[in-house]
């Protein structure tokens, strides 16, 4: 598996690290309706589990955009760096979100859309 694949991955396993940041510890968990205990919680579970949404919406242009710059002979060099790059912000962005910090998750959201339309980029 090469760099970048392997970033796939990662990013296939933050959606996953982040509930179960929100379960940590939680009361009242019902496995039998998970989602209605999730929509009760606040505060930084709440933020925890609207991360762990958000990362599985980041994940499929992702994957595309690494896969297609795979695809299309793009640098071996750049699509490693863009996709590191993209797992390290959307970790920080995990970190922003729990910490409350919207200005700086935003900017972190948008720096790892920047590293998506790059990959594609890479592929052109």
């Amino acid at each position: 598996m090469n760099f970048a694949y392997g970033m796939i991955l990662v990013a296939a396993l933050l959606p996953y690290v982040t509930v179960a940041i929100a379960k940590a510890g939680g009361s009242g968990y019902d496995n039998a309706d998970p989602r209605v205990w999730a929509a009760r919680q606040t505060g930084w579970r709440a933020r925890a589990m609207a991360a762990h949404q958000n990362h599985f919406e980041a994940f499929a242009p992702f994957a595309a955009a690494v896969i297609v710059a795979s695809a299309g002979h793009g640098s071996p060099g750049a699509i490693d760096a863009l996709a590191a790059s993209f797992v390290l912000v959307r970790v920080g962005y995990t970190a922003a979100y729990l910490a409350n910090t919207p200005t700086l998750r935003s900017a972190l959201w948008f720096v790892g859309f920047l590293c998506v339309l790059a990959l594609f980029g890479v592929a052109i």
